[in-house]
């Protein structure tokens, strides 16, 4: 069924999304202090906004992942941890906690991801 396949491609772009995220953040830091590249206030406003490309990616895919299938305590975790992620990036430049905040819960994303992959074939074989 198309809906089906989507919805388990959905955990997989979620899980993608979440540690482009991750690396996303760790490399930012790196590359403000040793490059010219994010000197350019035009690259710069471009490279640090793809914080909200993040968060609409992994709306996406946490509404398609939680859609059909996905057990109730999945559903709500995979949306606590996108309403956790989402606030912490969108808060970050205000306190430190919130880039802790915000790798925590896309870690807590990727792993609900993967925990709903597991679900998912493990309802499906039997």
């Amino acid at each position: 069924m198309k809906t089906d396949s989507f919805s388990r491609k959905a955990d997989y772009i979620g899980i993608t999304g979440s540690v482009l995220c991750i690396i996303h953040c760790l490399v930012t830091p790196v590359l403000l202090l040793t490059t010219s590249l994010l000197q350019d206030s035009t690259l710069r406003v471009g490279y640090l906004s793809l914080d909200y490309v993040f968060i609409g990616v992994n709306m996406v895919a946490v509404y398609f992942a939680t859609r059909h299938y996905a057990p109730v305590a999945i559903k709500i975790a995979l949306w606590g941890f996108l309403s956790l992620f989402s606030i912490a990036l969108l808060l970050e430049d205000t306190d430190p906690i919130f880039d802790y905040l915000a790798y925590a819960s896309s870690a807590g994303l990727v792993i609900t991801h993967l925990l709903n992959i597991r679900q998912h074939r493990v309802s499906h074989t039997h």
